[in-house]
C-alpha cells in the first residue's frame, strides 16, 4: 500500500464530509472528549496546517507547558476557521511525517477521528479494509503512543471478522475492523459491535462508564 497516498485519500474524504454537513451538524458532540465534530476537523487541519510559531509559543506558554492541552486549544482554534474543508484538501497530500508514530498513526489518526464524527451522526464509514489493517497493525504494533496504552490489550485476541487478521492471545474479541479499531483506540460505543468474552475485559479498562 501507498501509505502516503492512502493518507491524502483519508484526507479528502473528510473535507468532503465536512462539506457535506450542516452548521448544525458540525457542532454535535464528537467521540472525542469534549470536542465537536467542527472541533475534531480543526485538529485533523491543525496537524499539518498550524498556527504561526509565535502564537503556538504563546499557547503551549499559557497552556501550563501542557503539550495535551496545548494541543486542544490549538484545534478548537483552528476550528475556528471558516476554510476547514478546504484547508484539509488543499494540504492533502503534505508528506510531513509525524515523530514516533509515523505515517501509520497519522492514517490510524484521520481514520479513528472520521468515526469520531460519522458515528454519533449516524453516518456509514465507507473505510478501506486494508487501511483499517495498517491502523490495527499499528495501535496493536507496541508503538501506539498517545492512541491506546500497551496494557489496555493484556490477556486479548483481537479478531476482525471482516478481514483476516488477528493478534494476541487470550480472552477474544471478535467484530469488524472499524469497531476493532474504534474500542482499541478508547471509544467505549465500540464495544456493543464487538462479542466474545474480551468485551468485558476490554470495557473495564476503558475511561468513562
Amino acid at each position: 500500500m501507498d501509505i502516503n497516498a492512502a493518507i491524502a485519500s483519508e484526507r479528502r474524504r473528510i473535507a468532503d464530509l465536512v462539506d457535506s454537513l450542516t452548521p448544525a451538524q458540525l457542532e454535535v458532540p464528537s467521540l472525542c472528549g469534549e470536542w465537536t465534530v467542527r472541533q475534531v476537523v480543526g485538529h485533523l487541519v491543525a496537524a499539518v496546517s498550524p498556527l504561526p510559531a509565535r502564537q503556538m509559543l504563546a499557547m503551549f506558554v499559557t497552556s501550563g507547558f501542557r503539550l495535551h492541552k496545548a494541543n486542544a486549544r490549538l484545534a478548537v482554534a483552528v476550528a475556528r476557521r471558516p476554510s476547514l474543508a478546504s484547508d484539509l484538501r488543499r494540504l492533502a497530500s503534505s508528506e510531513f511525517r509525524a515523530p514516533v508514530v509515523g505515517y501509520p498513526g497519522q492514517l490510524t489518526d484521520l481514520q479513528v477521528h472520521g468515526q469520531d464524527m460519522r458515528r454519533p451522526l449516524g453516518l456509514p464509514h465507507g473505510l478501506d479494509l486494508q487501511r483499517l489493517r495498517v491502523s490495527l497493525e499499528f495501535l496493536t504494533g507496541g508503538r501506539a503512543i498517545g492512541f491506546t496504552p500497551r496494557r489496555r490489550l493484556a490477556g486479548l485476541r483481537l479478531e476482525a471478522t471482516d478481514l483476516s487478521w488477528s493478534w494476541g492471545s487470550g480472552a477474544a474479541l471478535a467484530g469488524p475492523a472499524e469497531a476493532l479499531m474504534m474500542a482499541v483506540a478508547g471509544r467505549r460505543v465500540a464495544l456493543a459491535d464487538l462479542d466474545g468474552p474480551g468485551v468485558r475485559m476490554l470495557a473495564g479498562r476503558l475511561p468513562g462508564r
